[in-house]
């Protein structure tokens, strides 16, 4: 088929690969317009737009679909001169608008991060470790008017794992779910596959923002651990500490398989406030509502992640550290 791709970010470049690697042929792309990044806030282009140029696939960046707009209008012109089959989308960031819905004969299709119905919206990945999914997983459903309510066409499933943030998981459903759009534009191609209506009871997963990064300290340590996987790369869960704020870039519950000193499990065996830190020779842990958790990756203000040993170390001689807490 002839295909317009839609997309903008890292995570829709596996399925851009995927498809031009296919049978099929990705006659254009769309994506959003350059962005301006670092310190000189000069403009980059998305990774989607950088790969489909190394590719000599044409670009199209409009700031907006809506008819009426100079940029609207102007890709409304170019597709119809493109004529796509069929426009699949991953991530793109943009308002599909009504009218544009029916410009190919199987329409927009959209490869998105779970098992719809559960948690659509923005940030499908990342609600899903917050709410200690088991499961993640893809789906390529056929876009329509609401909001990720479309008939899907195809799913795949990914587990969890214990050491799962956001990065990691949406890394490996991006390759999977790769796979899964290209099986879906086969199927459409070839009229073997029909959308089914998504069944059972929808959730939301709306855009994070920086302020619900914050870690809440009077909560149990298992959802402290969640918290900062969910939110970790982006926008990264973030305390306080002096009054300055503190990136937790991992942290982990306690285990059966941490080695502990006697001193270091008696001084734990007698509980830690939520948010006071412990520093021992080895190891950094911060009181919760339950059990301690150890940190293991931090970013203080203006340095980079290190390791939480070795921030403790740099603390030595500070008479106060023992007292710090997180708040």
């Amino acid at each position: 088929m002839r295909l317009v791709f839609a997309g903008t970010p890292e995570p829709a470049v596996p399925a851009l690969e995927a498809l031009i690697a296919s049978n099929h042929e990705v006659v254009a792309v769309i994506c959003r317009p350059d962005a301006r990044k670092g310190r000189g806030r000069s403009l980059h282009p998305c990774p989607v737009k950088e790969t489909a140029l190394a590719h000599g696939i044409e670009v199209l960046t409009p700031s907006t679909l809506k008819p009426g707009t100079e940029d609207g209008e102007m890709l409304r012109t170019r597709l119809k001169e493109l004529a796509p089959e069929c426009l699949p989308v991953v991530a793109y960031g943009n308002l599909i608008t009504k009218d544009l819905l029916d410009v190919a004969p199987h329409g927009w299709v959209n490869l998105h991060f779970s098992l719809l119905p559960q948690w659509r919206g923005a940030a499908p990945v990342q609600a899903a470790i917050l709410h200690g999914d088991d499961i993640s997983g893809a789906s390529t459903f056929r876009i329509e008017e609401g909001l990720d309510t479309g008939p899907v066409f195809g799913t795949i499933t990914e587990n969890i794992l214990p050491e799962d943030n956001a990065d990691n998981l949406l890394e490996r459903l991006a390759y999977r779910g790769a796979e899964l759009l290209v099986a879906t534009m086969d199927g459409l191609a070839e009229g073997t596959l029909r959308p089914q209506p998504q069944e059972g009871e929808a959730s939301y997963a709306p855009k994070l923002s920086t302020e619900e990064a914050r870690i809440n300290w009077d909560t149990p340590d298992f959802a402290i651990d969640r918290h900062i996987r969910a939110y970790t790369p982006a926008p990264g869960a973030w305390t306080t500490l002096d009054e300055q704020r503190f990136k937790i870039g991992v942290a982990k519950p306690l285990s059966s398989q941490l080695k502990l000193s006697d001193e270091e499990a008696a001084k734990l065996e007698a509980g830690l406030a939520p948010g006071a830190l412990l520093f021992t020779r080895r190891h950094v842990f911060a009181g919760t509502a339950t059990k301690p958790v150890e940190l293991v990756k931090v970013q203080p203000m203006g340095k980079k992640m290190m390791n939480a040993a070795d921030w403790a170390r740099g603390l030595a001689g500070n008479q106060d550290a023992q007292e710090m807490v997180l708040r």
